[in-house]
């Protein structure tokens, strides 16, 4: 097992230095097996976000996404010295500012922030490196992990299920888990989709 600042460095330097074209052809690889796949289709309130630091790009999947009449969002992040994640609705013209990290995220007042992360169906969050138990390694902020904590406490319902993306070379060998992280349900990568929870969609 590699530490997780280690192994965060590595990856992020990794993936930063991938090429544009290689970037594009596995992000659209990653997108047309996600768009073709039951459990795109099954979701209708879909989370997912917009790509930094040479994180694999989902924007044909969300002007797929659009083109199928589903509910897209976006996660904006709460109080500067907080550490909680809202989900706001994303839509062609949806006017996008940069949060405190540079990411851009749908402009919103405080009372916009009414849509519980629970009412979503799947959600695609992204990371630096993943195991094949399901474990993640993200930025390190722990805003993912956060914001869904509730579902760690769900026996039977497991909704929004929970799905990292990334590009295959992103995955290790085992990821020692923090008591405090959230398991994904499942990864999809430009190779395919890998499953580790049964309740996930065929």
């Amino acid at each position: 097992m590699t530490d997780r600042k280690s192994l965060r460095f590595s990856m992020r330097d990794r993936r930063r230095a991938l090429s544009v074209e290689e970037q594009r052809e596995a992000s659209l690889a990653l997108s047309e097996q996600l768009a073709g796949h039951r459990l795109f289709h099954l979701a209708q309130r879909i989370a997912f976000y917009l790509p930094n630091d040479g994180e694999i790009d989902l924007t044909w999947l969300i002007e797929y996404a659009w083109q199928q009449n589903k509910q897209c969002y976006l996660p904006v992040l709460g109080p500067r010295n907080g550490q909680r994640m809202w989900f706001l609705p994303y839509r062609p013209d949806t006017r996008l500012i940069p949060n405190r990290f540079g990411i851009p995220e749908p402009a919103h007042r405080r009372r916009d922030r009414l849509f519980s992360p629970m009412s979503l169906d799947l959600v695609l969050m992204p990371l630096v490196a993943f195991d094949h138990q399901g474990n993640r390694v993200g930025m390190g902020g722990g805003f993912y992990d956060r914001t869904f904590g509730f579902r760690r406490y769900r026996r039977h319902w497991q909704r929004p299920w929970l799905l990292g993306t990334a590009y295959a070379f992103q995955q290790v060998e085992q990821i020692d888990a923090a008591i405090w992280d959230v398991p994904l349900d499942g990864i999809a990568t430009e190779q395919g989709l890998l499953r580790f929870q049964p309740n996930i969609a065929d």
